[in-house]
């Protein structure tokens, strides 16, 4: 497309006036450089947001019991029931598409009484009574030893995964943990394993931690809860959403239970898969609209361009006469004012991005001497489509600029422009 006498021609036009070139460029520079930061703040929000979420199975709900908010076979308002054991295989069995069904019981809680003891230390901590797969719900690292698995559970064994905040307040520095014995409402446990728990943030974390986990059937004989189950953690498999099954959860539970089939009060849930959608489209809001007002402040560069190329066309009026009377092409002339337009815009725009990315990888610097755990903003960037993406709207942006200042050009009347001066 372009020769050595064309790329000269280019060259010396945006030259010949370097302030006002450079001032026309800043637009464009500035448009981009602004389009890029904001899609990478907004990346860099979603990064830490979704952080909370990782290392959790999204498709996922938690469900308890709550009282009646409907009289029904002959049972009145406001009658309070437990979930059972054997609620957890009818749900399996009625309801196509789930991949887990945890039973939970808990015991304590946050600010409770002291409930665990070691030696002459205590604290309050919550006690959780779990089936093995509850580690691929809520996924935790485990630092030492192992996890509970299936043999503790038919065997109920008196075993225990302990946090490693429970590690900190029971336990000294050197001490060994592995094989130790704590003791759970004057019942003496075994520690087999040591975990953090993953995608938390800040003192979340440390109160995450602050939990003993143990055999369900364990802990039923332990703590005479019997068959009742406190609540349940549910996860669809992939081919599914917790959030299209969970009706079909709640009629399961209701009939089991002689639970009125319109009463919505009566079996307490969070739906984690909504919630994370919405996030998701939270997400896609904001670099829509960070796309939506980096192309405004974008499209200002361009007026900019577009008004100094039609300047240009007017000083060169002569020049465009002489070349015309010469015998070139409308379309030789219109090339030419197209790809100055493109080429200044191209190169305003990838000085944009450059600076951009300078911006981003100290600020990622930056961040990474910061604790993440204390902020909600991790990793801001943009990835190569976004990129491709900015470089065709400069393209797109050069030849808008320079349409009208090319259709000018080849407007003129080569006598007409031989008489200017």
């Amino acid at each position: 497309m372009f020769n050595r006498d064309q790329w000269d021609e280019i060259l010396e036009s945006l030259s010949s006036n370097w302030f006002r070139t450079i001032m026309t460029a800043f637009g464009v520079f500035w448009g981009i450089f602004i389009l890029v930061i904001l899609l990478a703040a907004g990346n860099g929000l979603g990064n830490g947001v979704k952080s909370n979420f990782s290392g959790l199975a999204t498709n996922s709900m938690f469900m308890w019991s709550q009282p009646t908010s409907i009289s029904y076979g002959g049972l009145n308002k406001g009658r309070r029931y437990n979930f059972k054991i054997g609620d957890v295989d009818a749900i399996k069995r009625n309801v196509k598409g789930l991949k887990i069904v945890s039973p939970r019981n808990r015991l304590g809680g946050f600010g409770g009484d002291n409930n665990v003891q070691r030696g002459l230390k205590k604290g309050a901590f919550n006690v959780y009574g779990d089936y093995p797969q509850i580690i691929e719900q809520q996924p935790m690292d485990i630092t030492a030893g192992r996890f509970i698995n299936q043999i503790d559970i038919d065997n109920e064994r008196k075993v225990a995964v302990i946090g490693y905040s429970v590690v900190n307040e029971l336990y000294t520095a050197d001490e060994e943990i592995l094989g130790t014995y704590v003791k759970i409402n004057g019942v003496n446990f075994q520690v087999i394993g040591v975990y953090e728990k993953k995608g938390m943030r800040g003192q979340d974390v440390e109160e995450a931690s602050k939990e003993i986990i143990v055999p369900f059937s364990t802990y039923g004989k332990a703590f005479h809860t019997g068959e009742d189950v406190g609540f349940m953690s549910i996860t669809a498999d992939d081919d599914h959403t917790i959030t299209e099954l969970k009706q079909e959860v709640f009629d399961v539970i209701k009939k089991r239970h002689r639970i009125a089939p319109e009463d919505n009060r009566a079996v307490g849930n969070f739906d984690l898969y909504q919630q994370f959608k919405k996030i998701n489209g939270l997400m896609t809001t904001l670099n829509a609209v960070a796309y939506f007002v980096g192309i405004l402040v974008l499209l200002s560069g361009i007026i900019g361009i577009s008004n100094i190329m039609l300047i240009v066309v007017k000083e060169r009026t002569n020049e465009i006469g002489v070349r015309r009377a010469l015998g070139a092409t409308p379309w030789s002339i219109k090339s030419q004012v197209l790809s100055e337009s493109i080429f200044l815009t191209i190169i305003a725009g990838m000085a944009g991005i450059s600076f951009a990315t300078g911006v981003l990888w100290i600020a990622n610097k930056y961040l990474d001497q910061i604790e993440s755990d204390s902020i909600m903003f991790a990793d801001p960037s943009v990835g190569l489509g976004a990129i491709i993406t900015a470089l065709l709207i400069l393209v797109v942006s050069g030849l808008l600029a320079g349409f009208i200042p090319a259709q000018n050009a080849i407007k003129i009347k080569p006598v007409d422009a031989l008489r200017t001066e």
